[in-house]
């Protein structure tokens, strides 16, 4: 029997605010891309940097609560599975998208409110202030 994973993990910032939607059957779904940045040492022995965007789905509570509390600019840790999905343009032609479904959202660095006052208690490493998750509405720090 052949083991499959799906697996992923994305940490970047926000590069817009988080849009919600609903389905006709009233499920909330939120959409957002973020930015992941990389270094490396190219052949002529110089650091280069190159950035990747993601589009990341979230649904339910947790698309609720990334809507809610991230913005543009907020540094977030992903955990989901990549998805591609086929659709028609207007003008007839077959796109196919890549996604990320996210099953985790980690909201890493300092609210626009919490920008103000500094949190010692971080969790965050090197993005600094608070985190929380969005699957967990009573851990929101904000």
């Amino acid at each position: 029997m052949a083991v499959n994973l799906n697996k992923v993990f994305l940490m970047g910032n926000l590069v817009r605010d988080p849009e919600l939607r609903h389905t006709a059957q009233g499920t909330s779904v939120a959409n957002f891309s973020i930015a992941v940045n990389r270094s490396f040492k190219g052949s002529d022995g110089e650091f280069k940097k190159e950035t990747n965007y993601f589009n990341i789905i979230v649904w339910g509570k947790s698309g609720e609560n990334c809507q809610k509390y991230l913005s543009k600019g907020r540094p977030v840790l992903v955990e989901g599975r990549l998805q591609n999905r086929s659709y028609e343009t207007q003008d007839g032609q077959k796109r196919t998208v890549t996604e990320i479904v996210a099953d985790n959202v980690q909201f890493l660095g300092s609210s626009k409110s919490d920008a103000q006052e500094e949190n010692s208690d971080s969790f965050a490493g090197d993005f600094g202030g608070s985190y929380a998750n969005a699957n967990d509405d009573d851990q929101v720090p904000f």
